[in-house]
């Protein structure tokens, strides 16, 4: 017998639940849909990679009784550890087969050689960074919405990581909007940092945002060639980094947008929301005419009808009408996470601007309603 080792169930899910989202759903390698479990020194390690990301994971509440390794496929052994109804299931490896025993179950998936499981970076030594994991996920949240979707400039399929001094600023456009969130570190970088701008997969900030630790619990961090190594609590995260020149996003932040309204998070988000019912395929836009005291948000589609929701708010201003994409409205005041926000235009060709604060800020760019 290759590996016997008795897991606590729930801690065991955790985990898979999370190296599936790293693991490729199709691959020309089948060996890349499975994870490796190692069973040593009292521990258990199970490692999962698309050979762009990987994680590196050691389970807690586990009880080793033979040592060993073995590779199955991650969506079907996270089925039966997700629908056991067991709080312990045992697992027993030999020659590519592996046994998930429980109380009244007994499954048998085969597998692959583990010499053929390719490397998974853990973490050694000290991280050139450090921040805690409820402020960097709050962040991530904040801006992984704006990254592209698709796009042929790989730089903006990524999150820029801006370090100065012991401010983190991340940074995500798809070309139409840009989201910028700035978070403290808990002390100032090594000289590795200081002064670096990274750009990290959409996919690897993604994972990070999954990962389950408590608020206080600290992330390190460390670059090594064109690798970034993250480390929280039992579980790494090793990424390559996107290459390429991430734009250069400061020209495009207005700095004489003098038209400012503040806005309820939740009351706004309804009223984009409803503003937003009636627009088509052909009319996506709603249009925000700013008035004294008065917000009115409205949309027309010839073929559906036309919409109009009014807010009352403090302006003196002069009057302006601008247009803007509602769905990028929506993703933008979705992740707000304080009570009132801070919407600041220009002109109606020009870009608007979101803040909350000092720390969180959206360029959106306005669209023309013809």
């Amino acid at each position: 017998m290759l590996m016997k080792v008795n897991f606590n169930r729930a801690a065991l899910a955790q985990a898979l639940g999370l190296l599936n989202s790293v693991v490729p759903p199709r691959t020309p390698k089948p060996i890349l849909r499975c994870v490796l479990i190692s069973a040593a020194d009292k521990e258990v390690r199970i490692c999962g990679t698309d050979l762009e990301a990987g994680i590196n994971y050691i389970i807690p509440e586990v009880q080793v009784e033979q040592e060993g390794e073995v590779v199955v496929p991650a969506d079907r052994l996270l089925a039966i550890v997700r629908e056991s109804q067991d709080e312990i299931l045992a697992m027993e490896a030999e020659e590519g087969a592996c046994k998930i025993v429980g109380a009244d179950s007994h499954f048998t998936i085969y597998g692959h050689d583990p010499k053929q499981f390719p490397k998974v970076p853990g973490f050694e030594g000290d991280g050139d960074l450090e921040v805690t994991i409820g402020k960097l996920q709050a962040a991530i949240e904040q801006v992984l919405f704006a990254t592209a979707k698709e796009s042929t400039r790989y730089a903006l399929n990524g999150v820029m990581w801006e370090v100065e001094g012991k401010k983190l600023s991340l940074v995500a456009t798809d070309g139409r909007r840009l989201a910028k969130c700035r978070i403290n570190l808990k002390q100032a970088p090594s000289e590795t940092f200081a002064e670096t701008n990274l750009i990290i997969p959409a996919k690897t900030m993604s994972l990070l945002d999954k990962v389950g630790a408590t608020d206080k619990e600290s992330v390190f961090v460390k670059l090594i060639d064109n690798q970034i190594s993250i480390k929280c609590g039992d579980v790494v995260i090793s990424s390559n980094l996107v290459e390429g020149k991430f734009p250069k996003y400061q020209e495009i932040i207005p700095v004489d947008n003098d038209k400012k309204i503040t806005l309820a998070t939740d009351i706004a988000l309804s009223a984009v929301r409803r503003a937003s019912l009636l627009t088509s395929e052909e009319s996506r836009g709603i249009k925000l005419s700013v008035n004294e005291d008065k917000l009115v948000l409205s949309s027309r589609a010839p073929e559906t009808g036309d919409a109009e929701v009014d807010l009352q708010i403090d302006y003196k201003g002069k009057p302006i009408d601008i247009g803007f994409n509602p769905q990028y409205l929506i993703d933008v005041i979705r992740v707000i996470n304080a009570p009132e926000f801070d919407i600041l235009l220009g002109e109606p060709d020009r870009p608007g601007m979101i803040k909350v604060g000092q720390d969180f800020m959206y360029v959106l760019m306005p669209i023309n309603l013809g």
